[in-house]
């Protein structure tokens, strides 16, 4: 029983001012306008139909409708309207972009990869939400808005995965990449591409901790799964995983982490040397890794570690900073005793 006339005031406005919030949310999904939704529609059947035909098929009625999750005869009402507008070519089940279409899907595209560029870099949004963000807002910057972005960030290249970012003029960047699952066994290669859908298997990228730039020494590989060794850990991937990771072989002379390990593996007592910042660690978080003195060649010791192994404690330049190991598994290290 709550006695305070105050307290039970101010309990009232704020319930009231949660249902209110509540409502707002709610209704400003409904009410999102017919146009908005077609328009919003139609860019995401053009962008799936140029991945579809960037990989080498051929898109059908039925599988769009599924990738979409759209019903059969709202993707047919779409694809008629597309058609008089000479986005598409339609013949008989078969979809395939027009000229025009294509030019306006790797708009869309572009728009996607800059904003994914944007959040892994001026952002601490983990990276398992980058996708669904970017595809939120690649329907709302206009070719303008594009262009602006695509110069505050430095004019990149590549998006956060590795995808080639369009031109503005529409050119793309062809890749020469292979599949993780296609690299034969004692072969040395850097992650150059990280597929994120489906969402199942990007999610299992993440969990094991694989990441753009990462060198990787194959030591098995067959039709069931991959094996290899990185930053001192071991891992093992099915195929189908794998077969979302693009990688280049590199040569001799361009393997230089063979005995590179992750901070986090650092023992109490032990010592080690910074070879630098995993290319995971981006923005401010990289900045604030620099700013605590983790910069290359400087020397480093686990003084502690709490119950579960983390945080730990780790002295650098007589200071010390301690992590959790998430963090430490940014820092790039080699022992020295």
């Amino acid at each position: 029983m709550i006695d305070n006339p105050y307290l039970l005031l101010g309990l009232f406005f704020g319930l009231v001012l949660l249902i209110f919030v509540g409502i707002k949310m709610k209704w400003s999904k409904i009410f999102v306008s017919p146009e908005t939704r077609r328009k919003t529609a139609i860019e995401d059947i053009l962008k799936q139909l140029y991945h579809v035909e960037y990989s080498g098929k051929t898109a059908t009625l039925n599988a769009m409708a599924g990738a979409l999750k759209l019903t059969h005869s709202k993707l047919v009402e779409l694809i008629e309207e597309m058609s008089l507008l000479g986005l598409i070519r339609r013949s008989s089940d078969t979809i395939e972009l027009s000229e025009s279409g294509r030019d306006y899907a790797l708009r869309i595209i572009r728009v996607h990869r800059l904003w994914e560029k944007y959040l892994s870099e001026k952002t601490g949004i983990h990276k398992s939400e980058w996708h669904g963000l970017a595809e939120k807002m690649e329907h709302n910057l206009s070719s303008k808005e594009a262009d602006e972005l695509y110069k505050s960030l430095g004019s990149p290249r590549f998006d956060p995965h590795g995808d080639p970012i369009p031109m503005s003029t529409g050119e793309i960047i062809e890749s020469n990449e292979e599949t993780l699952s296609h690299v034969k066994p004692d072969a040395t290669v850097r992650i150059t591409h990280i597929e994120d859908e489906p969402d199942a298997i990007y999610q299992q990228i993440i969990d094991q901790k694989l990441h753009m730039g990462q060198q990787l020494k194959i030591t098995h590989s067959d039709d069931q799964f991959v094996k290899f060794l990185s930053e001192g850990e071991e891992y093992k991937l099915s195929t189908i995983v794998a077969s979302n990771i693009g990688v280049k072989e590199l040569n001799a002379e361009e393997i230089s982490e063979a005995e590179t390990i992750r901070l986090s593996s650092l023992g109490v007592g032990e010592k080690a040397k910074v070879i630098g910042i995993s290319s995971e660690c981006r923005g401010a978080n990289r900045r604030r890794l620099l700013d605590f003195g983790f910069i290359k060649g400087t020397l480093i010791e686990t003084e502690m570690e709490g119950p579960t192994k983390e945080p730990k404690a780790f002295k650098i330049r007589n200071t010390l900073i301690a992590l959790r190991n998430d963090q430490a598994d940014l820092i790039l290290i080699e022992k020295t005793s």
